[in-house]
């Protein structure tokens, strides 16, 4: 027996719990996740992408996230997608899946990529971020490759991104909100800012979460609190998830 037709711009090999975020990629905005469109006359934009890489592990479905050094002089302890600066002639997507393989080892052959979301524009840094959709087909093992960059490589799963006993308002020092998330083995790390914007806005976009305005408040820990201003774009926070949550 031949197997059904796929609708037209469905991947056949997701799983079926990755078929709402296929389907929510088609239809969700840039004003979906944020305030800011990347202007048609700014000038010296810095192209980047970022890999929202999602998986299948022995906790189920889940999400691979790095945590930054705690020694890096610009935003140690950042969580965040792997991603970096495009480099000349490369795709997002190529940058996505190199990054990725820089970080943390993945071997990209195994992924497959379905989707990008809107590009996103952080106006204090000038950057246009391309956050990367992709499918952990053949999942191949990651660690930290360079301690001096990475201190955790995760796979998160989104039951527990999920849950609301896991939900957070990060409180900032300048008194600035924004939604969060603990993660990791003993849920003692905090996922915020840019990163934590974007899973904060697609989940609620696919109906997986709620906005959670009453949920705890935690201040970040003093060891993310030192060094100079952010120069990655996987470490910036984003001052629009921070606003929403005023």
């Amino acid at each position: 027996m031949s197997a059904e037709p796929q609708p037209a711009g469905l991947h056949p090999g997701l799983p079926d719990w990755l078929r709402p975020v296929e389907d929510a990629a088609r239809s969700i905005t840039v004003h979906d996740l944020t305030r800011f469109m990347v202007p048609d006359d700014a000038d010296d934009v810095r192209r980047s992408a970022v890999l929202m890489l999602f998986g299948e592990g022995p906790a189920g479905p889940d999400l691979l996230l790095t945590e930054r050094s705690h020694t890096m002089r610009s935003h140690p302890g950042q969580v965040s997608f792997p991603g970096g600066s495009i480099d000349p002639g490369e795709t997002p997507q190529q940058t996505a899946l190199r990054e990725a393989e820089e970080e943390t080892g993945l071997v990209p052959a195994g992924v497959e990529v379905f989707a990008e979301l809107p590009e996103l524009w952080l106006p204090p840094s000038n950057y246009a971020v391309v956050p990367v959709l992709g499918w952990w087909r053949e999942p191949s093992p990651v660690s930290v490759r360079s301690p001096e960059e990475v201190h955790a490589v995760y796979r998160v799963p989104l039951a527990e991104l999920r849950d609301p006993v896991h939900r957070i308002t990060v409180i900032g020092p300048r008194g600035w909100r924004s939604p969060g998330f603990l993660i990791g083995d003993d849920h003692d790390v905090i996922l915020w800012g840019f990163t934590g914007g974007i899973v904060a806005r697609l989940f609620e976009y696919l109906g997986w979460i709620d906005d959670l305005p009453d949920a705890p408040e935690r201040e970040l820990p003093a060891y993310m609190l030192g060094g100079r201003p952010p120069r990655n774009l996987d470490v910036l926070p984003n001052t629009e998830f921070e606003e929403r949550r005023r």
